[in-house]
């Protein structure tokens, strides 16, 4: 055990140097890498010697089952197979203890027949309530529970889906392990399900600092603090501005569980620490292979309750274009997890945030094990029935190199067959993704046994790579597929650009926000700004006559293009579509130009927009060219910086341009709401091709 002057315990044990510490990021960084030796010296301790006489044991209670590994107690409704109780570390439960019991933890979906939904309601909630408890393994080193429901043909008010809910806690680990297997047989009715979740809600009074991220961790105020008349709702349920908080420190913050959303690639680990207790509560997932819609789909995970989700489907940040349909008589089987719940304590002397790093290092440990060898469904298999798929990537664009480019920082995945870019909107398969080394070398690892197509997409390059071949993955199968070529959609050299090729809007100008309405959390934090609340006022303050005006001459797209182009709000609280205005010039060789210019567009997402494109003349109709409608990716409420990618070209004659200033104008007109609008991801006019063979 390491020792420490006293004046350092008190540093990083009190409450109030706690705080300081948060806002002192950087000597905070230096103090953890002084303490690492330390922290780990501390998680060995936690480790339980192979030699003790700990057992695994399961229980039997009053309409529950109970397993104790001597570490932690699991306590689980019988048959439900709801989560009741967590026992550590002296906590006699880490779970809220307010409420019924079964609403502590549980799996639940949401779900309709299709052309039930009304206006008014998402779907029908269904926490998944088990008919039928099993053991399925019970020995010395692990104890494997199953809770299953059939369905009934005869009902009409339960999912036609049959659901077995596993849990598995193996000997000498502080946690548990939970997956579940979703089954329809053929001749099942149709149905539809938006929404596939493992909650887990926390002690309120003992957990009060959240972590998703190094950057991304904070105390939190209480689930008490957004009630009436502590807090305020603003433009929709789940932003709440909290007027008088329990905690005065969060005095007139706004409080939106959709500011800490994460990418699917970014979420490994993420939870909460009782910094009374020095307790740590973590999800470690360390696999996106289960969950919907490729590495870039936002999911939920830890916010206000305290909660703590596993969402393995859902339609956030894409819309309806994600709901899990499936026809009449469609079979579908899927495994989504397992997901590791870890629980890990410091002794009271050292800092109880430094859980969140011991738990980071306990996600390395899951990894390495992944997938897992100790789950006994047949439906989840092991390393050693699964296959490997390798390869480069190269990038071939005659207009920036004669030679081929390595794709440097691409991802590169497989998912199930289909078009360009259907991987962001699939759902019912695996999807396995990897990022491409310096060089476009790639490795996927662990990929199921199955067909797929190859997907990618190259930071600085526009649109996806697509290899339509299908590729037969079998168990202990290794793909090697040697030099593969994207050609990135491109017809002459570049006459303007705007942004930066990588499928956010983060590049562009975002406003700070308004000083009433803040999370504290992002204020200093440039990475981060655009998940502040009411950003989308700030465009009809920022130009509350005229809509922007971008000279690519004179303009600098990261301060004077607004990240998103939204309405304006007019006094009588309607709002107005707006029109963007993108100014350039021409010398007078344009005039012996022939063919067309390319306008390539590429949105970093759409809610309920159209972008009308004009040339030269903003009041011409029809638009040179109309998306319709699209997208409903409800990311600008969300605050979000993408969603769905959608990529366009546009042929504009040369003849429509001329010699000095020219224009093209960015409509979007629909305008009933403050969430309608684009933002755009980057923007590039090409010269015809006849000029690049000319030149």
């Amino acid at each position: 055990m390491f020792l420490f002057s006293s004046h350092v315990l008190h540093l990083v044990t009190t409450t109030g140097h706690q705080r300081h510490l948060l806002r002192q990021r950087g000597w905070m960084i230096a103090l953890i890498m002084f303490l690492s030796l330390f922290e780990i010296a501390i998680s060995q301790n936690q480790s339980c010697d192979p030699e003790s006489t700990q057992v695994l044991q399961l229980l039997y209670q009053d309409g529950h089952v109970v397993i104790d590994n001597g570490i932690f107690q699991l306590t689980l409704s019988n048959p439900e197979g709801f989560v009741t109780g967590v026992k550590y570390n002296g906590i006699e439960n880490v779970l809220a203890y307010t409420g019924h019991e079964n609403d502590r933890g549980y799996w639940d979906l949401v779900w309709n027949f299709p052309g039930k939904k009304t206006k008014k309601t998402k779907g029908t909630l269904d926490r998944i309530e088990a008919t039928k408890m099993e053991v399925i393994t019970q020995n010395d080193e692990q104890i494997e529970i199953s809770f299953s429901r059939t369905w009934n043909a005869s009902s009409n008010v339960t999912v036609p889906v049959n659901i077995d809910k596993r849990f598995v806690v193996l000997l000498n680990s502080s946690g548990f392990y939970s997956y579940a297997i979703f089954e329809r047989l053929q001749g099942w009715p149709a149905v539809e399900i938006d929404n596939i979740r493992l909650a887990i809600k926390l002690d309120k009074d003992k957990f009060d600092y959240m972590a998703i991220s190094d950057e991304r961790q904070r105390y939190m105020p209480l689930p008490d603090d957004r009630i009436p008349p502590r807090g305020k709702p603003l433009a929709y349920p789940e932003a709440v501005q909290l007027l008088d908080p329990i905690e005065p420190e969060f005095k007139e913050e706004v409080d939106d569980k959709y500011e800490y959303s994460m990418e699917s690639k970014d979420i490994k680990v993420h939870g909460w620490i009782s910094t009374n207790d020095s307790v740590g509560f973590w999800q470690i997932t360390p696999s996106n292979e289960f969950r919907s819609a490729g590495p870039l789909k936002q999911f939920l995970g830890s916010h206000v309750g305290p909660t703590n989700l596993a969402i393995f489907h859902s339609t956030h940040y894409v819309g309806a274009e994600l709901i899990m349909s499936f026809e009449e008589g469609e079979a579908w089987k899927k495994v989504f997890g397992p997901v590791f719940i870890y629980l890990n304590s410091f002794p009271k002397e050292v800092d109880p945030l430094l859980l969140w790093h011991e738990a980071k290092n306990q996600t390395k440990i899951e990894e390495e094990k992944w997938p897992y060898n100790f789950t006994t469904s047949s439906d989840f298999p092991a390393s050693d029935q699964r296959g490997f798929v390798s390869g480069r990537l190269l990038v071939r664009d005659q207009y920036i190199s004669s030679e081929k480019i390595p794709a440097n920082g691409s991802y590169v995945g497989l998912a199930a067959p289909g078009d360009v870019g259907s991987w962001q909107r699939e759902y019912k398969g695996y999807q396995f993704w990897s990022k491409a080394d310096e060089e476009g070398y790639f490795c996927i690892n662990n990929v199921r046994s199955g067909r797929y197509n190859l997907y990618a997409f190259v930071p600085g390059f526009i649109g996806d790579y697509h290899n339509d071949t299908v590729f037969d993955v079998s168990p202990g199968s290794n793909i090697c597929l040697g030099e593969l070529v994207y050609e990135p959609p491109r017809d002459g050299p570049t006459l303007w650009e705007i942004g930066v090729p990588d499928r956010t809007a983060a590049e562009f100008y975002i406003p700070d926000p308004n000083p009433m309405f803040v999370n504290k959390l992002y204020v200093n934090s440039s990475d981060n700004k655009y998940r502040q609340y009411g950003l989308w006022e700030r465009y009809s303050e920022l130009y509350p006559d005229e809509d922007m005006v971008y000279d690519v001459d004179v303009d600098d797209y990261s301060k004077d293009w607004f990240y998103m182009q939204v309405t304006r709000k007019r006094d009588d609280g309607g709002y107005n579509g707006t029109t963007w205005e993108i100014k350039f010039q021409f010398d007078d060789q344009v005039t012996n130009l022939t063919g067309d210019f390319k306008l390539r567009i590429a949105l970093a997402t759409s809610n309920v927009a159209e972008l009308q494109v004009r040339v030269n003349d903003v009041s011409v109709d029809p638009p040179l060219f109309t998306t319709g409608q699209i997208g409903k990716d409800n990311t600008i409420a969300r605050h979000g910086i993408h969603g769905l990618y959608w990529l366009y070209s546009v042929n504009v004659p040369a003849s429509s341009l001329g010699p000095g200033c020219n224009s093209i104008y960015l409509t979007q007109p629909l305008a009933i709401s403050p969430f309608q609008g684009l933002m755009y991801d980057y923007i590039r006019l090409e010269y015809p091709d006849s000029v690049y063979h000319i030149t």
